[in-house]
């Protein structure tokens, strides 16, 4: 008989086969997971405020996690900018590397990429990302065994008002339940903590930063409102003679109470009414305004780390660019937060339970492919490839995006630098000389500014091309050659078709452009010695 393996996951916990193929944390009307929540914000004040981050820090963080849940449906501001970064986190590619080119190590990383292909992945991540707020999320894993293998059959969020630190450390999460808090099991749940400062997962979401800010800008919202009530419209003002009879004063202030809404009232002639408008409803109402702009400023600094990508600030400190470079920063730390998470709590419990414990692991990775300068690269292969520099062709066409030609398919050639000769790619053969060695000798003598002293090196430089270019062609015959006859006969070709005339040509320039040189070597050494 086999003895039964048992398996530890990575905090050296012993795996629970059975109740791995359970679901353990759903919510429970009439027990202690009740999927119901309380609002501890309605009528929040900051010693209530100040209450309820005790009772979370002292291990009972039910209001807390209440509260945070309810900043988020009543601040629109805070709901955006915290949507923001945990979708700019779950729209981000996901690869995976194999732990080697072991084939073995190639199937695993292969099963873990053919499960990431699932539409539900993104939304699943946003709700690990839940962390960012709260500090902590609490993922459960439903693994699916239907055919005897294991593997995730969803993420399923689960509230964390379900769950508890324990009191020994603070961070050890414990399940509730009716029969008392429990640990998690192994190889159940991602635990997902990211922190927007060093501590506690509890304390250190920013939700709990957040909640006296959304406190201040309700007050503020409140106040706004009453002065909005009551100096937004004009005050009505009714006026009767003196002697006027109670059932005539009654109809006059029905009229006066009414007219706000109604528009419309009438009332006896002897009767005035007036509307006194207040001189600083402008003015008065800019302090609210800028008063809850200035706090979702500071939820904007908190959440994305700058305010130039929600908040239109005028006159701001640094430029758009480098607000949003911030804001790429945090994303890239909450994509290799989340990347390790998963790693730990996902990827490796998995591979133990299908394959047995490894050596090595495959890597999930998340992140956006890294930017490179294409011009700058393919420059520096350009002048290095010159020098000796071995490049693949493959990895060029992976640079720019461009796939492998096919088999037989058109492709596109480089253009060749024309010779001194005509033709291309240094022949001897091909259009007429004169056209080239013209260019080359306007181009040499701008470059050196007609100079005389720079003639004669402008002659080496004509002929120089020149003969290599000869030298080329009568070594590559020579090579090509299976016999002497065979040589002769391809020496015999050239020389029918070498453009005497145009070599002639550009020897007669050289040989003028040398004795001018000459020249004037002779007519500065003539005023040396004078």
């Amino acid at each position: 008989m086999t003895e039964k393996i048992t398996l530890y996951d990575q905090f050296g916990r012993p795996i629970e086969r059975d109740v791995l193929k359970q679901s353990i944390a759903g919510p429970t009307i009439a027990g202690v997971r009740s999927p119901y929540s309380g609002y501890p914000g309605d009528g929040l004040n900051p010693r209530r405020l100040a209450s309820i981050l005790r009772e979370a820090d002292a291990g009972d963080p039910l209001r807390y996690l209440e509260l945070a849940e309810q900043i988020e449906e009543r601040d629109l501001h805070y709901v955006g900018v915290l949507g923001t970064r945990k979708r700019s986190v779950t729209q981000l590619d996901i690869t995976v590397d194999a732990a080697s080119d072991d084939p073995q190590h190639v199937a695993h990383a292969d099963m873990l990429r053919d499960w990431l292909q699932r539409d539900e992945l993104q939304d699943e991540l946003f709700d690990i990302l839940d962390a960012i707020g709260k500090g902590i999320s609490y993922t459960e894993i439903i693994w699916d065994t239907s055919a005897g293998q294991w593997q995730p059959a969803r993420l399923e969020w689960r509230d964390p008002r379900w769950f508890r630190p324990a009191h020994a450390d603070g961070r050890t999460p414990l399940l509730r339940s009716e029969d008392g808090d429990k640990p998690l099991p192994a190889c159940k749940f991602i635990t997902a903590a990211l922190r927007a400062k060093s501590g506690l997962p509890l304390r250190s979401g920013i939700a709990r930063l957040a909640t006296w800010s959304w406190m201040f800008k309700a007050f503020t919202m409140r106040d706004w409102a009453i002065f909005a009530q009551t100096f937004g419209q004009p005050v009505r003002v009714g006026k009767y003679p003196a002697g006027t009879i109670d059932k005539d004063k009654d109809t006059l202030f029905r009229a006066v109470a009414n007219i706000a809404g109604d528009c419309a009232a009438i009332i006896p002639e002897s009767m005035l009414i007036e509307f006194v408008e207040s001189a600083n409803v402008g003015q008065g109402h800019q302090l609210y305004k800028e008063r809850c702009d200035w706090l979702d400023q500071q939820v904007s600094k908190a959440v994305l780390g700058q305010t130039a990508t929600t908040d239109a600030v005028t006159g701001g400190l640094g430029s758009g660019k480098e607000h949003r470079q911030v804001q790429e920063d945090i994303e890239r730390a909450d994509a290799k937060a989340l990347a390790a998470i998963l790693n730990r709590d996902l990827v490796r419990p998995w591979i133990d339970l299908e394959y047995g414990p490894q050596q090595k692991y495959p890597k999930l990775k998340i992140g956006r492919a890294e930017q490179r300068d294409i011009t700058t690269t393919v420059a520096a292969v350009e002048k290095l490839v010159g020098m000796g520099l071995r490049v693949q062709a493959s990895d060029m066409r992976d640079l720019v995006g461009l796939a492998d030609p096919d088999a037989g398919a058109e492709v596109l050639t480089a253009s060749q630098p024309t010779s001194p000769f005509g033709g291309v790619g240094g022949s001897l053969f091909g259009a007429p000389a004169s056209t080239a060695m013209t260019m080359h000798a306007r181009t040499y003598a701008r470059a050196e500014d007609d100079d005389v002293d720079a003639i004669a090196s402008t002659a080496e430089k004509l002929v120089a091309p020149a003969a290599d270019a000869l030298i080329d062609t009568i070594r590559n015959a020579v090579d090509e050659a299976g016999s002497f006859e065979d040589l002769q006969a391809a020496l015999q070709g050239l020389k029918a078709k070498m453009p005497t005339a145009e070599l002639a040509q550009l020897m007669r320039i050289a040989m003028v452009m040398a004795e001018l040189a000459g020249r004037d070597d002779i007519q500065k050494q003539a005023e040396a010695a004078q």
